[in-house]
């Protein structure tokens, strides 16, 4: 299999970023297990409890700790739609390497206060992320700064890949794992350690069928470009795939599947109601995908993933109305 990283990465990854950050719950929720059904048991992994409420922190922390210290005073650079520059941008700061995170025009509001609050110089490019990655490139030339790029980079993917690394050390029980999927620097991480740590452990990846790029290229087998990204889950708005993921992702995935925005809205807010946690679109994916895959996963034992928390305003009036 084409690994865009090693297992011995995700080590270096997880002692660099441990003085920073510290293991995030997995939990069960019982009422979880009765709206599933098919006798799965369901834990959650809360990487809404991060920092930032993004799983991203920890991408952030292992990129920016890796830099040499000549990186580190000339600064980093990344594009994103917001818990990447966040992740990126609190790294930063805890380092004192200065950070500027490009995002498209109309991004999420939350999310582009919360890059500035954590010390970071934010700028809108474009409408879309493709737009304010290109503009991330001039600026990257123009002042010799270091790209963080959030999913075609090493340290990115094994810091993603920590979290698993904490999964299978809290339940290690348990028989698949169902991911969101945007870049694919979390399954791609995924995979990683479970080839190492635990191979019986099966990787699903769930995508937004507003958003089909990842999807779709796995479902051709070829790495593909220009499709829409059209939902609320910004943090799966991906309308490609990548070259560092996408040769792990075809070869290694159980399953992947996708869900439209009325499902993903309804896991949002099962989530709310069951968990009492406060989850955005992408973080809620692993539940509307396990809707679909409950019957091949029939009396298994699921981990999901809470991989944020940074909903908007607008999408939670649209969920419960002004």
């Amino acid at each position: 299999m084409a690994w865009p990283i090693a297992f011995d990465d995700v080590l270096a990854a997880r002692d660099r970023i441990a003085p920073f950050i510290g293991p995030t719950p997995l939990r069960e929720y019982p009422l979880l297990d009765d709206l599933i059904g098919h006798g799965i048991r369901i834990w959650v992994k809360h990487e809404n409890h991060q920092p930032t409420q993004s799983f991203k922190v920890r991408n952030g922390l292992s990129s920016i700790t890796a830099l040499t210290t000549e990186e580190r005073e000339r600064g980093a650079i990344g594009a994103s739609t917001g818990n990447h520059g966040q992740g990126v941008a609190y790294a930063g700061k805890q380092l004192g390497v200065p950070v500027t995170i490009c995002v498209p025009a109309g991004n999420n509001p939350g999310k582009n206060a919360a890059i500035r609050a954590l010390g970071a110089e934010l700028i809108e490019g474009g409408t879309t992320y493709d737009d304010a990655a290109a503009a991330c490139d001039r600026i990257r030339r123009e002042r010799g700064m270091t790209l963080v790029h959030s999913t075609n980079n090493r340290n990115v993917i094994a810091g993603a890949a920590t979290m698993t690394l904490e999964i299978i050390g809290q339940e290690p029980s348990l028989d698949a794992l169902i991911i969101a999927v945007g870049g694919g620097s979390q399954a791609v991480g995924a995979l990683t350690v479970l080839a190492a740590r635990a191979p019986h452990v099966q990787v699903y990846a769930v995508g937004a069928a507003g958003a089909p790029g990842q999807y779709e290229s796995w479902r051709q087998g070829r790495r593909m470009s220009g499709f829409p990204a059209e939902t609320f889950a910004e943090g799966i708005a991906t309308g490609a795939a990548y070259e560092a993921t996408f040769d792990a992702l075809k070869e290694g995935l159980a399953g992947f599947v996708t869900v439209d925005e009325d499902a993903l809205y309804a896991a949002v807010r099962d989530l709310i109601s069951m968990t009492h946690n406060l989850t955005e679109g992408a973080g809620a994916a692993g539940l509307a995908g396990l809707r679909v895959l409950a019957p091949e996963l029939a009396g298994k034992r699921v981990a999901i993933v809470l991989s944020g928390g940074n909903l908007s305003t607008d999408a939670l009036e649209r969920l419960y109305g002004p």
